[in-house]
């Protein structure tokens, strides 16, 4: 039997893990932006208005002064006068006939426009252990 002074040693052994991580640059991109001159035409329509003024003589006698009025899309603008005869009286001595007439114009005019597109370049992808990078 062994003497309880004998006494017996064992190594105790821990096991530890250790977790790191590193960078790889797997590929690298370029981005750039490319313009482009772009020549576009634009059509409009634009509109002119032309104005006819007729002369329209009536040399009658009124009361008072006729109004301003529109008939079948002509304004009529009274124009009077005072003529001295033995007495006064209003005569209306003629009328403005003003016709509106509408011209419309289809005009072409080029434009330059830009338009910006992406382009994307791939790079080789470099040797994984010549570019590593180690952190904990």
């Amino acid at each position: 039997m062994a003497d309880d002074n004998d006494q017996q040693r064992l190594a105790l052994v821990e096991e530890t893990a250790r977790v790191g991580k590193q960078d790889v640059v797997t590929g690298k991109v370029t981005v750039r932006t490319v313009s482009e001159d772009i020549q576009q035409i634009v059509r409009e329509h634009l509109d002119q208005e032309k104005i006819e003024v007729t002369r329209v003589p009536v040399g009658r006698e009124v009361d008072r002064a006729p109004d301003v009025r529109t008939v079948d899309g002509v304004l009529i603008v009274p124009v009077l006068e005072e003529r001295l005869v033995i007495e006064k009286r209003l005569v209306l001595a003629e009328e403005l006939h003003i016709r509106r007439q509408v011209i419309r114009e289809e005009v072409e005019t080029p434009v330059t426009l830009r338009k910006q597109r992406a382009e994307i370049v791939r790079e080789a992808e470099p040797e994984v252990g010549n570019q590593t990078t180690q952190r904990s």
